[in-house]
Order: C-alpha cells, then sequence, then structure tokens
C-alpha cells in the first residue's frame, strides 16, 4: 500500500458504473515517483521518505539539488515531497514508486493549490449579499459599515473584506478512487479537485497519520 504519490491533474470527465451512472471524475496522471531520500531517526530525528517528481531540465534546478538527487542516480526532478512512515526498511534509494500502490474504491485526501482568481469583493470572496438594485440607491455592491467609531477607532484584524481570493493550498478530504489504470499511470478520483488542468496533486490514503511537507 503507498503512502503516497504525486500527480498532476489533467482534467474532469464521467465514467459509468455496472449500473449505468454517470460519475463525475477527476483524472490525474499520477507517478511514477523516485524515492530521493530515505530519512531514519537516528540520522534525521524522525523516519521518513523523500519522493521526486515532475523530470525536468539541469537548468531549471540549481546545483546543489542536482547533487542531491545524483545519490539516488535520479533524474532532475522539479518537485520533491516528504512522507513520514514509522517503517522505511521497504523502501530504498531509486525506487519507483506508481499507481500499483492503491485500489479501486480506496478513500484518499489530495492536497493542491486552488485557482487564482485575483482580487475579489465581498460578494464573490464571502458570499455577501447585494444591497437594493433599485435606482438610486447607491449601495448595490458596497461593503457597508467595517467597524465601530471612536472606539476602537480602527478595523479590527481578520475582517472580511475584499482581497485575494484563491491560490492556497487546501486539502480535499474522503474522495474515493474509482479507476486505477496502471498501464498509463493514471488515477480517476470521484470528484473535483483543487487546481487547474495541470496543477501539481499530492494524494495520499486517507488513513495516513503522518505529515506531508
Amino acid at each position: 500500500m503507498a503512502v503516497g504519490i504525486l500527480g498532476t491533474k489533467l482534467g474532469m470527465t464521467q465514467v459509468f458504473d455496472e449500473e449505468g451512472r454517470a460519475i463525475p471524475v477527476t483524472v490525474v496522471q499520477a507517478g511514477p515517483c523516485t524515492v530521493t531520500q530515505i530519512k531514519s531517526k537516528q540520522t534525521d530525528g524522525y523516519s521518513a521518505i523523500q519522493v521526486g517528481y515532475g523530470e525536468t531540465t539541469t537548468k531549471a534546478i540549481n546545483k546543489p539539488e542536482l547533487g542531491h538527487l545524483v545519490k539516488s542516480s535520479a533524474p532532475p526532478l522539479r518537485h520533491l515531497r516528504e512522507y513520514r512512515i514509522d517503517d522505511v526498511s521497504s523502501f530504498e534509494l531509486g525506487q519507483q514508486m506508481t499507481v500499483e500502490g492503491f485500489t479501486a474504491n480506496q478513500i484518499v485526501d489530495v492536497t493542491g493549490i486552488t485557482i487564482g482568481r485575483g482580487f475579489a469583493g465581498y460578494q464573490k470572496r464571502h458570499n455577501f449579499k447585494r444591497g437594493p438594485m433599485s435606482h438610486g440607491s447607491k449601495n448595490h455592491r458596497a461593503p457597508g459599515s467595517t467597524g465601530a467609531g471612536t472606539t476602537p477607532g480602527r478595523v479590527y484584524p481578520g475582517k472580511r473584506m475584499a482581497g485575494r481570493l484563491g491560490g492556497s493550498q487546501i486539502t480535499t478530504r474522503k474522495l474515493e478512487i474509482v479507476r486505477v489504470d496502471a498501464e498509463k499511470n493514471l488515477l480517476l478520483i470521484k470528484g473535483a479537485l483543487p487546481g487547474k488542468p495541470g496543477a501539481l496533486l499530492n494524494i495520499k490514503p486517507a488513513n495516513y497519520v503522518g505529515r506531508a511537507k
């Protein structure tokens, strides 16, 4: 059973089950990932494995990263992630991790960066109601009051106001894997996943108790 895998979001489609029901799925190009480092409690204070994904050119990463990857005979990899596990004896440097570690109907958590939507207003960012749309209102999409008067004489931090929307890391939990295509390294996961097509995704079993960095 896999501890986790990195992949690229390809887009959404639908598949049909045995009863003919349409299931919306997100197609993920997952792996193969290379084990680039194995950490133990004796050397690092905790046990974990580091995996790399996304082969690139030598110009895209710096020399210290290249020297780190040479130890595992891995090609230049753009993305590195770490999975904490109790027992690392079943892993070795240079090992390839594929979708074969996952099975259909398995429940997973998916972490990614949401689509950035730029500077957004109150209605779009916080689902505020708009003002009257009649002529002369002058309060169609205005924020309204943002604080008291002389006391405290300022706006409290955390006030829901207009600002940057999206482009933040979130984890969508308890999603079901509908199909696993080992030949093409594809995972079909039920429902929507964070990010736009081409975004990096971190897929972990729902019962994973470590921290992926």
